[in-house]
């Protein structure tokens, strides 16, 4: 549960903070892949994918860090 106080009636600054907790919190991201119902062959060629991306990151970031 995301909860934020607002402060001397500052709505506006309560707001920023409260879409930047649900952002880190990933809470953004599953209300879009929850809009639509997803096949399970769907959902795992997404997985698959992101891992992939993930990896291939991870790979890019060892690379620049060990200086190749």
């Amino acid at each position: 549960m995301v909860s934020v106080n607002v402060r001397d009636n500052n709505v506006d600054q309560a707001l920023r903070v409260l879409k930047k907790k649900m952002q880190r919190e990933g809470i953004f991201r599953e209300m879009k892949l929850r809009r639509h119902y997803e096949k399970p062959s769907e959902k795992k060629a997404r997985e698959e994918s992101e891992s992939a991306r993930r990896c291939r990151k991870m790979e890019r970031k060892k690379r620049d860090r060990d200086g190749f």
